[in-house]
């Protein structure tokens, strides 16, 4: 990625041409909008759903007769759900917990979005690049088997929010969750390093958040994708200058940016774990060096998700990198200890991760699969 860390901090360090670098970067002003969705904004932290929810069914309540659809409020509440499913390394837990939005309310665009969340995040977990510290989304191939069904999620959640827009039904909501979607179509794009669909999708999702916000400015979760497009947009000058030729691309902001996480951590509700990551993420980045922070931040999702070892292997890295060598290695450790034997793709995916970061601190021992 351009950058180099000594070797006390990693054997085998990172080097790649400063474009590259530029272009890895911009793939993730996208990875945003998936994991926001729209919630009425809370000055008290919010009660944080058990690991155990993922698996509680959907509670409609019907006030107007068997055919009634359930709220959007009710709606959410269940996507919460979902949501602690995915983020401690149940994907498909996670999905079978969004189908139930759909059978729920067809029409409502929140199941569709964040099943294509899910599935991106199977994607990433199967073919990312998930431990070196300088890489953030980066596939090792450019298809996977799930990219089919996670376009099919994404168009029709845009689908179902634009009729709802249309409609003038809970419009600044809908507008949100058309952003999301769009954010998660350039997610996707950047994964594979396709720089002007990521940079056009991200035009879009930016403008549709921003409507939203208009409409509605109690929708904190929409500052995680705001954040993220700020942030970076503002520090990748060489390929951000390109891009506003060929697209006329928004200008962002850092500080902006950084603020407008800050702000999804604390008072997003179904975007708060993730803002948390991307937040992380960037201050693990050398231009930044707050890497006290950024463990503080992967600690608090290890400790709310112990079942995730993504978690895991990223506090692992903090460690090492804060010359904390032994905690390090022993994360990297317990999570190849408890992947191992997994039947899931996502389990074994992580196993793979845990295993390539130990031989690259012990090349000469061997780590049997």
């Amino acid at each position: 990625m351009g950058r180099s860390y000594p070797a006390s901090s990693f054997r085998v360090p990172i080097s790649m041409k400063s474009m590259r670098d530029n272009r890895r970067w911009l793939g993730i002003v996208l990875l945003i909008v998936a994991s926001s969705a729209a919630a009425p904004a809370a000055e008290s932290p919010r009660a944080r759903p058990s690991r155990l929810a993922g698996r509680v069914p959907l509670a409609v309540v019907q006030t107007q007769g068997s055919e009634a659809a359930p709220r959007d409020a009710e709606l959410r509440e269940t996507a919460r759900r979902g949501i602690a499913a995915l983020m401690n390394g149940d994907p498909d837990g996670a999905i079978e917990i969004f189908q139930q939005i759909q059978k729920a309310d067809p029409q409502s665009p929140l199941g569709y979005l964040f099943e294509a969340d899910a599935t991106w995040w199977t994607i990433y977990l199967t073919t990312g690049n998930l431990v070196d510290p300088d890489v953030f989304d980066v596939a090792r191939s450019s298809t996977s088997p799930y990219d089919s069904h996670f376009e099919d999620m994404v168009n029709a959640a845009i689908r179902k929010a634009n009729a709802r827009v249309h409609a003038h039904q809970d419009e600044a909501r809908n507008y949100l969750y058309e952003g999301m979607a769009y954010g998660l179509r350039g997610r996707f794009y950047g994964l594979r390093d396709n720089d002007l669909p990521t940079a056009r999708a991200g035009k879009k999702m930016r403008a549709l958040l921003l409507t939203a916000l208009k409409m509605d400015p109690s929708l904190e979760d929409a500052y995680l994708g705001l954040g993220i497009y700020n942030y970076f947009v503002d520090t990748l000058p060489t390929i951000v200058k390109m891009l506003k030729f060929l697209i006329g691309l928004p200008a962002g902001g850092r500080e902006l940016g950084l603020e407008q996480l800050r702000r999804a951590a604390d008072k997003g509700d179904l975007a708060r774990d993730e803002a948390k990551f991307y937040l992380a993420k960037d201050f693990s980045r050398r231009s930044e060096a707050e890497f006290d922070e950024s463990l503080e931040l992967f600690q608090q999702l290890a400790r709310e998700y112990p079942d995730n070892m993504l978690w895991t292997l990223l506090v692992g890295s903090l460690q090492i990198r804060l010359g904390h060598t032994q905690q390090g290695e022993d994360l990297y450790r317990d999570a190849f200890t408890k992947t191992k034997g997994m039947q899931s793709e996502v389990g074994q995916a992580l196993h793979r991760e845990a295993r390539k970061a130990l031989l690259r601190r012990h090349p000469e021992e061997r780590f049997e699969n």
